[in-house]
């Protein structure tokens, strides 16, 4: 989904690698990603609060920090004490060498618990009266969504945005052994309904196992459906343990991937032995899932612009058991014409689709950002459909909300190549969808 070219960090990645030598238990863990990703989302209302009683006053980057943290736990958790909040911030304040300060952050945090109620109705009311500072969301990007969609299911996305995401398993198919690709799980329903528990093992005979060995895992899952995808393709995982320990993991029965992006390449239409090309493939879940409807059978060659990324696909494709896929960087990629059967364009994007997942992503996006991404879309969009042969099928994807990214760059190329026509195209919106935002348009190619 998000791709970075350069540049700093997301939020997510920091953490994941401040956590990994940290021997904290799953939920003090758990409760740090909370903590550092609320915090992030809801910044601009955190700030809010903190000018209130401050009469506006800048104040050191790492107090400002402190002072989100200790409004964030009293008006946003209910697990900790307001009490265990307050103190827990100031003990922290003196740790970090804010000893004399610890007297003001006490002060200010203990002033809100004196005006709980009341603090938290001009919360809920700032939500109606400006939405963009109740939900913390740029002004600009409020703005330009409120036009397009009205007050109601602006709200709704914001709401949606600022709300932790799900988990989604992917099953792979290429693991099981008979009825591989195209395999239902009808038969598992039966058994959850029974309540009977099966041994787990390594190789399975059919997918229905895998919910057998999740249960043995103490996995919690729940049924998924959507028009785009077949009958128990993809399950939410409601609780699990560290996926990275599940043995199902890493025998590569299933991939996380949120289901929205399974439209596009149901678009594409993989077939065994078709000629694909994933022109910006990295990290792989879709090239993956291409080869999942392919059953290994045929050629995907998947190309990407980042080195350090295309090592995600490597190992996707090893743990999942994907042999059909050549993996090559843009560098040493040479593109030929009318080469391939199908090609996907799953393109770099503003992500505004997924801003749930990318907590600090609204702070970084730009309004010239958007402009300048749909030069970037359409000039690959026209690199990829060189290589699409006579008859063949183009689908190109984004994971934006914004239509200069989408229906304008389709409507740019099809002025400028009257050779395809378009077929279908559609906008995924998490307030009409409950998925991730994604937008996909396939094209076919002329037959000469």
């Amino acid at each position: 989904m998000q791709r970075r070219r350069g540049g700093d960090e997301f939020i997510e990645s920091l953490l994941e690698r401040a956590l990994a030598g940290a021997k904290f238990s799953a939920a003090d863990r758990g409760l740090c990603q909370e903590l550092v990703y609320g915090v992030v989302r809801w910044q601009a209302t955190l700030d809010w609060l903190i000018a209130r009683k401050t009469a506006g006053r800048t104040q050191k980057p790492a107090l400002q920090d402190l002072l989100r943290l200790g409004l964030y736990q009293i008006f946003w958790l209910d697990r900790i004490p307001d009490h265990a909040a307050v103190n827990e911030t100031v003990e922290m304040a003196k740790l970090l060498g804010f000893g004399p300060q610890a007297g003001f952050i006490n002060a200010v945090l203990r002033g809100y618990l004196r005006e709980h109620d009341e603090t938290r109705k001009l919360l809920a009311d700032l939500k109606v009266s400006q939405p963009a500072l109740g939900w913390s969301h740029p002004e600009w990007l409020v703005e330009r969504w409120r036009k397009r969609w009205g007050d109601e299911h602006t709200r709704q996305l914001l709401e949606w945005n600022n709300t932790p995401p799900k988990t989604f398993a992917r099953v792979n198919m290429l693991k099981f052994g008979s009825g591989r690709a195209r395999h239902s799980v009808r038969a598992e329903v039966a058994l959850n309904q029974s309540g009977a528990h099966g041994v787990s093992r390594p190789t399975m005979e059919n997918a229905g196992d895998l919910l057998t060995q999740w249960r043995d895992e103490d996995v919690e899952y729940d049924f998924v459906r959507h028009d785009w995808i077949e009958e128990n393709l993809v399950f939410e995982l409601k609780s699990h343990p560290p996926l990275a320990t599940l043995p199902s993991f890493t025998q590569g029965l299933f991939y996380v991937q949120d289901p929205g992006t399974l439209l596009a390449v149901r678009e594409l239409d993989p077939h065994p032995g078709d000629t694909i090309l994933d022109f910006c493939a990295a990290p792989g879940g879709k090239t993956t899932f291409i080869a999942q409807l392919m059953n290994n059978q045929g050629r995907i060659v998947a190309q990407d612009v980042s080195e350090e990324r295309l090592k995600l696909v490597r190992e996707n494709c090893a743990r999942l058991g994907v042999t059909c896929v050549q993996i090559v960087s843009a560098s040493a990629f040479s593109l030929q014409p009318s080469a391939f059967d199908k090609v996907l364009l799953d393109a770099p994007c503003s992500n505004t689709g997924v801003m749930r997942r990318r907590v600090d992503l609204r702070w970084r996006i730009q309004p010239e950002e958007i402009q300048r991404l749909r030069t970037m879309q359409l000039d690959l969009l026209r690199q990829a459909a060189i290589a699409v042969k006579p008859g063949g099928v183009l689908v190109y994807s984004t994971c934006s909300l914004e239509p200069e990214e989408n229906s304008e760059v389709v409507k740019e190329f099809l002025a400028a190549r009257r050779a395809f026509t378009l077929e279908r195209e559609r906008e995924l919106r998490p307030f009409a969808d409950g998925v991730d935002g994604a937008f996909v348009a396939a094209f076919v190619r002329a037959r000469l």
